[in-house]
This record gives structure tokens, sequence and C-alpha cells, in this order.
């Protein structure tokens, strides 16, 4: 942990990977090497959490403050290592500390706690922050009734959608009869917009392989299976390293902490079907059999991988395990909301200043997450929604913005938690448009093993494709209506059930937009380009013909100096003319 010399790290989870982390990191331990600055150590830690600052570097002196660096690139870490870890002044140019405060005041880190902090491939950077210290407790001090009794009694409910009781899960599999028992972590983390199991992964590996080792003694199983989606390689990578440190320290394998208690955990790779998110589809592909769900009962506690009782849970629900172990059910419960306990982390994206991932308290409002958290929204537009719970969630109004984040205010709305997507949209954003964006990779991602979401959302989809084409018709409203209760009703698995709901929600508080694109044939947001019109204001234009020399369709025409003209039959309205024109000649509407 280099608790006595300077220690810059370099946040190195895919976001800042992705946004050129990896030359920053080579720079920072050039100079160092180059410049023989003992004392100074150049680590990789994973998501420091305000993504759209990438590359991020953190430089901490003993005795001072953390210096952040944001929108690092190699020619910048060469000047921090040259003024900052030399010559121990801060660059200030590089640093966005305003930004800073006001993205972190209202987070509260328990899952996220070594993310950003720690060197995720290093087991003994885990360790030395208590890492393993709650499996050591669980198996040494505890029984596993005592262990079921504290997960309940802290109130945690599952992070990856519904929100079922934890420990009532635990219990249910615990009691299950059968000699072969099995605890499995679903990582297959598919939502648009979310990565919030993958920052996890990435940051605190060890900590989910604790939790699920914990789990194991509670409920009696020696054997655990990661399912992780294969467009993780960071994640999977990681994972692997914690996995073979783990067992070389003796945390997995044979008698862990000489208690006679086994335990191992093996990873199944998914192939990045959505459905395999659903708990049974996910159990058919660790079988190595196609990724379907089936009815329930019999659930997964009694009736699981292999038909052997199987405790899953996802990724950031098992990563509030040991700290919950640690630190008791009492501490646990007393942060939150009244009946949605913790904290939940969320990866918050779209038309928001802040990007990134943030974890707050169950009950903060969705105004503090939008404003003091992420800053607002860009460009001077206006807060228009919200999307939580990706393709099976719902819209959150502006009128709603002060609405307490908690799993029963969602559901009550036509909402839902889901696994910790949030997508921030302005007044730019057509609602239409945005119903059938998730309708379309719902449509995209059902298995077809049932006719009703098979054939159903395709024909949901129909509808939406008509009415932003300007084609709908009231009947069609009605239709689409119908069609999402019928789906709701009976559809197999939850993916079906819940994929009309972004179609419910935005119908249900934007039903003007809805009405505007059938009956007035216009889209309010001039999104849906069948709906829109483009217009040359005489007044204004000179004749210069930039727009007419960059249109794609050859669709304006015009003498030089005169006034120009646009087709309305060729125009593609690609909008290529109001971005040339620099005298604001050109109008959509």
């Amino acid at each position: 942990m280099n608790e006595n010399g300077t220690l810059v790290l370099v946040g190195m989870a895919t976001c800042g990977i992705s946004a050129g982390a990896r030359p920053v990191f080579e720079a920072f331990e050039e100079e160092v090497k180059n410049n023989k600055l003992s004392g100074v150590t150049v680590k990789q830690t994973g998501c420091i959490g305000f993504c759209s600052l990438e590359p991020i570097v953190e430089v901490r002196v003993p005795g001072r403050e953390k210096v952040t660096y944001v929108n690092m690139n190699a020619e910048k870490a060469r000047k921090v290592a040259a003024e900052h870890l030399a010559g121990g002044e801060a660059v200030t140019e590089f640093t966005d500390e305003p930004h800073f405060g006001n993205f972190y005041t209202k987070q509260k880190r328990i899952v996220l706690k070594n993310c950003g902090c720690i060197d995720p491939e290093s087991i003994d950077e885990y360790i030395a922050a208590d890492g393993y210290k709650a499996l050591e407790q669980s198996l040494m001090s505890m029984k596993p009734n005592d262990i079921v009794k504290v997960i309940t009694d802290s109130g945690l409910r599952g992070r990856g959608g519904a929100g079922f009781l934890t420990g009532l899960k635990w219990k249910f599999t615990k009691s299950s009869l059968g000699g072969k028992k099995y605890v499995c972590c679903n990582a297959d983390e598919g939502d648009p917009g979310a990565f919030m199991d993958r920052s996890i992964l990435e940051g605190d590996p060890h900590a989910v392989l604790e939790a699920m080792a914990i789990a194991g003694f509670a409920i009696g199983s020696d054997q655990g299976f990661i399912y992780v989606r294969a467009e993780y390689p960071t994640a999977i990578k990681r994972l692997q390293i914690a996995i073979e440190q783990a067992r070389e320290k003796g945390f997995l394998g044979e008698n862990i902490f000489d208690t006679g208690f086994s335990f191992d955990i093996e990873l199944r790779l998914g192939s990045g079907a959505f459905v395999c998110g659903e708990e049974t589809a996910l159990m058919a592909s660790i079988e190595g059999r196609r990724g379907e769900p089936r009815p329930r009962p019999p659930y997964p506690a009694t009736k699981g991988i292999f038909d052997k009782p199987t405790l899953l849970n996802n990724v950031e629900t098992y990563a509030n395990i040991p700290q919950i172990i640690l630190n008791g059910a009492e501490w646990f419960s007393a942060i939150g909301a009244e009946k949605s306990k913790g904290t939940k982390v969320f990866s918050l994206v779209g038309k928001i200043n802040n990007t990134g991932l943030v974890e707050i308290p169950i009950g903060t409002t969705l105004r503090e997450i939008v404003e003091d958290i992420g800053g607002g929204v860009p460009d001077g537009n206006n807060f228009k929604a919200a999307q939580t719970g990706g393709p099976s969630g719902g819209c959150i109004p502006e009128f709603l913005i002060d609405i307490p984040i908690d799993y029963e205010n969602l559901v009550a709305i036509g909402a839902m938690m889901g696994s910790g997507g949030l997508i921030v949209m302005d007044d730019d954003t057509c609602m239409v448009d945005i119903a059938r964006y998730f309708l379309d990779f719902t449509v995209d991602e059902s298995c077809g093993m049932c006719s009703p979401c098979r054939i159903g959302t395709r024909r949901l989809l129909e509808i939406l494709d008509k009415i932003i084409m300007g084609k709908g018709t009231l009947e069609d409203l009605d239709n689409m209506v119908q069609l999402c209760y019928y789906l709701r009703k009976n559809s197999l698995c939850a993916l079906g059930q819940t994929a009309p709901n972004p179609v419910i929600s935005t119908y249900t508080y934007f039903r003007d937009e809805y009405i505007a694109h059938v009956v007035d044939k216009k889209c309010p947001a001039g999104v849906c380009k069948n709906l829109l019109s483009f217009e040359i204001i005489a007044d204004i234009c000179i004749g210069c013909t930039v727009c007419a020399k960059a249109c794609p369709a050859e669709a304006i025409t015009g003498d030089v100096k005169k006034t120009h003209t646009i087709d309305s039959e060729k125009c593609v309205k690609c909008g290529v003319c109001i971005e040339k024109c620099k005298f604001d000649a050109i109008v959509k509407s």
C-alpha cells in the first residue's frame, strides 16, 4: 500500500483503459524509473467513478490532501511527474476538484469501498483493506444459521432487479433437502448503459469471491459459479487472477482456515444473450444447454443448477456481504430507506454533465442524483425524464424528480430499480423514440421460447414504427396499450413480462407526444425524421450556396446571392444543412 511514500493511482477499469489510461500508466512508470524518484509507487486501480473525466490519476502524498488529475494523457503525465512527483507542486491546470467535490459529497461507498483505492490484481492489498476477515469470522466464530440471520436482519435486498430479500433467499436454499448445493453469481450484466457489476469485478473482485465463500458455508455448498459475459475481458482476467490468488492463500479450496470447510469457484462465460440474465436461463447455460427460461416453481432454491438447490445473487448483492458480516446487521439497516436498506450503485449516463459510477444511500431523491451528483443537464437544456431498470424499467418524468429512489416508490410510479442503470434525458429527447429503442433491444434479445414474447414484442415494435413514421392512428394507440398488458400477463419470464414497461411508462407520462405523432404528424422533440420538415427562411438566407453544396441529396437549389429552397420530396432530413449554415437561416419543425 506504500503508506510511507508517494502513491500514484491510475484508474485502469474498462472506462479508463478505453480513454487512454494505459499510456498514462506507462508514462508515469518511465518517469519514475528514469528520474530515480525513490519512494514513488505507480499503481493501477479500478474505476475511480468519474467516468466522463477519464483517464483519471490520483497522487497521494502522506500528510497531504490527495490531488486528482483528469483527462490525462502521456504528455500530461510526464509534466505531473516532473512538477509534482519530483518538484512537489501540483499541476493545477490538470485538476478538476470543484466537480469532484459535488460528485462525491452525497455518495456513501460500501460496495465501491475498495474500487479506485486498491490494485484489483493484488490479494495482499485486499487483505490489507480487511479482506477475507469476514470469511474468517464466519468460519471461526459463527454458525450457518447465525450468518443467515445477520443477512436477514440487515434488510439487504437483491440488487439485480426486483429486490427480493437476500436473507430469505439464503434461508430457503439452506433449508432445501439434497446433498449437493451450488452458489451462483449472476454477472451477466446486459442492460444498455449499465456497467455497475463490471466495474465492481474490475475494481474489487475478491469481495465477490469472499462473499460467495461465506454464502457457501451458510447454505452448505462447496461449489460456486460466476456467470460473466464474455464481452467483459478485463473483469474476466481479474477474476481469474483473484481466484488463483485466493486458492494459493487458502481462501478457496480444501479445508479453509483449517475448519474442514471446502469451497471453490469456477467461471462460466456467457455469449451475450440478454435472456441469460434471467436466473433459470442462466443456469441452463451453465449446464451447457440453450439459455432459455423455464416456468417457476420450482424455484432455484430447491431446483437449480443440475436440478440441485442453488443460491443465486448478482455481483452487487454479494459485494455487500463482507461489510455486513464485519459491521453488523444494525449498521447496514441504519442506512437507506424504511423498506430498502443500504446503498445502491448506479451507472449515471445520458444527458448529464457528470457521467460515472455512483453509490448512494437508498432513498436519495432523483433530484439529488441528477443535480448534485450528476451536475445537471448540459448545454442549457432541461431535465425531461430518467429511465431506470433498462429495457425492463420505466421513465420517471420531471414532475416526479423529487421522488426518493427506493424499490417501493419506483414500482408505484411504473418504474423499477433494476440492476442500476440510470439514463438521464433532456428536452431534446423524443419519448416515443426512447420506448421504441428499448423495445427494439428486447425484440432482438427475446429467446423466442414463448409466443407472447416472441410475436407480441415484434407486433408492438411494428406499431411504434408506424407511429414514428407518421403513419400511426388512434386505433394503433389503443391496440398498443392492450398488447402491452397482454405481454405482461402471458409471457413466460421476466424479459417478456417487463418488455412493455418503457412503452407503458412513456405513454402514461408523455401521452401528448404520442398524440402529436399520431394526430398532428409532428415530433415535438424534432427527433423522428419522417415527421420533420426543413425550411429556409427567406429574410435571412443570403444565397451563399454552402447548404446546397453540403446537401447529400441535392435537395437544395437557388442562385448565388438569392434565397434558396428545399425540395421536401428529395430531402433526407439529415440536418447537414443546419449544421453548415452560418446564418441560422434553416429551421426544422
